[in-house]
């Protein structure tokens, strides 16, 4: 027994393609159990009106495609209507259901890498990656009926955004570098390139990391005013549970819906404290600087809205500008601001210098910044091709540009003011 404890440990002694397959199997099997595991207590409970599990199944195989990105196209389920004709499609990842496969392919990826030498990793890597695609088209062709169908081709590439992210992720932390990984040593790499090109590289990287930082702290900011919000509507979210009458499985089931959502509603709050605004299906807008809300089904967690009424609601717009603040700190502190030098030795007034270069600083983060937002924006945006509920997420590029000058604003006030409240350990010797 403890020897089989260990082989399950530390892997099994197989060629390395074999044991990535042998992984990856192990990911897709946990995850889809996870996933089954809500929609077989709604069916004995007796929450579906189809009474074939089969179907269940083959809902439990386009949850599985969905929170890896695959859009599932809805058939027209009226009772006369013709099978064939589509109703619409779910396009909206829950983005925390999403989670699972990665962490799934995560712990494969480490345990690829403990399994191989650094010149074999490649091979448990690719043979973890085909099988993941063959996995999504054998899904995604099983689970196609009268209800609802997915294209094979989608359902076999996409998947692999997430295998790959999860796989390399998780070979590069067992691996501890990026030269066990790969071969290749980028800090020898650094050594030989010219001075001119390592300082432009380092401070492109630490602009990068400012505005990584600033977008991060701003989604940090947009979950703490969700979850405070939430909490002073919790009557109101509680109200229409009981309006409701789920019942405790049905409750747990809706309870699990909603948490999967949460991660996009962090994405739809930033969207709101940017005044980009963001979309709750046909005739429903919500930004801070207008409010716009028309008929919304009776999800708990939409009676927490804001109508529009708070006094000073234009307040929320600084939140961004203070997640701005925190990336300009960061740049002070860890970065070396060569462009800065660089106008220095040309320009002869230091004001007129550091202005400039406090101004680029400030374009470069908010225009990083405002890249990752488009990314953020495109994940937590689709349909749910119910009702009204066609058009659901932030307003990606009025989202950009407004944290381009929030964050771009924040890191210029950061900049400056940090060496207010840093010592120099140079002067301080």
């Amino acid at each position: 027994m403890k020897a089989v404890m260990l082989r399950l440990r530390n892997g099994w002694p197989m060629p390395l393609a074999l044991q990535g397959v042998f992984e990856i199997l192990q990911s897709v099997v946990f995850c889809l159990a996870l996933i089954m595991l809500p929609l077989v207590a709604v069916y004995f409970s007796g929450g579906f009106l189809e009474d074939s599990f089969n179907i269940i199944l083959q809902f439990a195989g386009f949850a599985w495609l969905l929170i890896h990105g695959v859009p599932v196209e809805l058939l027209n389920l009226g009772p006369e209507a013709d099978p064939a004709s589509v109703s619409g499609w779910v396009t909206l990842i829950p983005l925390g259901l999403s989670l699972l496969p990665f962490l799934f392919c995560l712990r494969a990826g480490r345990r690829i890498a403990r399994a191989s030498y650094t010149d074999q990793l490649w091979q448990g890597l690719l043979g973890a990656f085909i099988a993941y695609g063959g996995i999504g088209a054998a899904v995604g062709s099983l689970s196609n009926n009268s209800y609802g169908r997915v294209n094979v081709l989608a359902a076999t590439f996409i998947p692999l955004v997430i295998a790959a992210l999860g796989l390399i992720i998780g070979a590069r932390r067992e691996a501890g570098s990026w030269a066990r990984l790969f071969g290749v040593d980028m800090a020898a790499y650094i050594q030989r390139i010219s001075p001119h090109r390592r300082w432009a590289g380092s401070y492109v990287w630490h602009v990068i990391v400012a505005g990584f930082l600033g977008y991060v702290a701003a989604v940090g900011i947009s979950g703490l005013l969700l979850t405070i919000n939430l909490g002073l509507h919790w009557t109101e979210v509680a109200n229409v549970y009981q309006e409701l009458r789920p019942g405790p499985i049905g409750s747990a089931a809706l309870t699990l819906v909603q948490l999967s959502l949460i991660p996009n509603a962090v994405f739809w709050v930033l969207s709101w404290i940017s005044g980009g605004g963001f979309t709750l299906g046909t005739g429903s807008t919500l930004s801070t600087l207008e409010t716009t809300v028309g008929p919304l089904p009776s999800i708990p967690m939409l009676a927490s809205l804001p109508t529009g009424e708070m006094s000073h609601q234009w307040l929320f717009l600084l939140l961004p500008v203070a997640a701005g603040i925190m990336a300009g700190w960061y740049f002070l502190r860890g970065g070396e601001n060569h462009l800065e030098d660089w106008f220095a030795r040309r320009i002869p007034f230091n004001m007129l210098s550091l202005g400039l270069s406090t101004a680029c600083l400030s374009l470069f983060t908010g225009i990083v910044a405002a890249a990752l937002s488009l990314i953020g924006s495109w994940l937590a945006s689709g349909s749910l091709a119910i009702g009204r509920l066609v058009d659901l997420g932030p307003n990606p590029w009025l989202t950009a540009g407004a944290l381009v000058l929030q964050v771009g604003v924040g890191t210029a006030i950061g900049y400056l003011i940090a060496p207010l409240f840093e010592t120099d350990p140079v002067l301080e010797g």
